[in-house]
């Protein structure tokens, strides 16, 4: 017994660099999982979200995963930031379609309808969000979050931190590109409500007596929602191609 007893010691010893260099891919792959869309939102329970990261570190771990003989507080808190650095990279593109459908519901008289899907926003932007979303995780996102996360280890290698000013850099560049994003994929609302309103208004000069704002505002919205019947598919092909980009080059700063 004593003799069993000194071998699964030993072999505990053998195992413990394997245990702990799982511990840190696990570090890092949820720090992603925390800002990730799809499978890291608020809506998903939390257990299933545990499963789901427990999963991709398992997957992830024979690729990429290095022994470590001691774990100090220093490499979690680098793997936990490389982790939502890459998470961040394609959460930034979400901000995008919601900061779109602000938009459009604006420009269509839509802004007080309210989505029940995760935080507040008008339910024009609930629907892109849920139709992106729909799009990238049927399109494969899970093989592609895959290939983020090795793609991560060949820029940063375990315990390697990101510079504090190149994620500044970086950072500023995304926020601009995400609000560039979100001007270019509501453009033919905002143009469509600049042209509408002012032939709104040239009528009304014409016309005082007739109370314009009760035909065109309805007219408005009807033909609001005609045309986001009509340009959605081509609004999500737009934003797949700026996701595409993003899990490919993460850390480009679009120009």
């Amino acid at each position: 017994m004593t003799a069993a007893l000194a071998r699964l010691t030993e072999v505990s010893g053998w195992g413990q660099p394997v245990i702990l260099g799982w511990f840190l891919v696990f570090i890092r792959v949820g720090g992603l999982m925390a800002v990730l869309p799809a499978f890291g939102d608020q809506i998903i329970p939390a257990r299933v979200r545990l499963v789901v990261t427990l999963a991709f570190a398992t997957i992830l771990a024979p690729m990429v995963m290095v022994p470590q003989s001691d774990l100090s507080f220093g490499p979690i808190l680098a793997e936990a930031g490389v982790g939502l650095l890459f998470g961040l990279s394609v959460r930034f593109l979400i901000f995008a379609l919601q900061t779109a459908g602000m938009m459009i519901a604006q420009a269509i008289s839509l802004a007080q309808l309210f989505g029940a899907v995760g935080e507040p926003q008008p339910v024009l932007g609930s629907l892109l969000t849920l139709g992106a979303l729909a799009v990238a995780v049927a399109s494969g996102l899970h093989l592609r979050v895959i290939e983020l996360l090795v793609l991560s280890y060949d820029l940063f290698p375990p315990g390697v931190p990101p510079h504090p000013g190149d994620v500044a850099q970086w950072g500023t560049g995304r926020a601009a590109h995400c609000l560039a994003l979100a001007v270019s994929l509501a453009a033919p609302f905002l143009a469509a409500s600049l042209l509408y309103n002012i032939a709104l208004g040239i009528i009304n000069r014409a016309m005082p007596q007739l109370m314009v704002s009760f035909i065109g505002a309805p007219a408005m919205t009807l033909g609001g929602l005609a045309l986001f019947a009509v340009a959605a598919p081509l609004l999500l092909n737009l934003w797949q191609t700026a996701l595409a980009e993003a899990l490919s080059n993460p850390l480009a700063v679009p120009p």
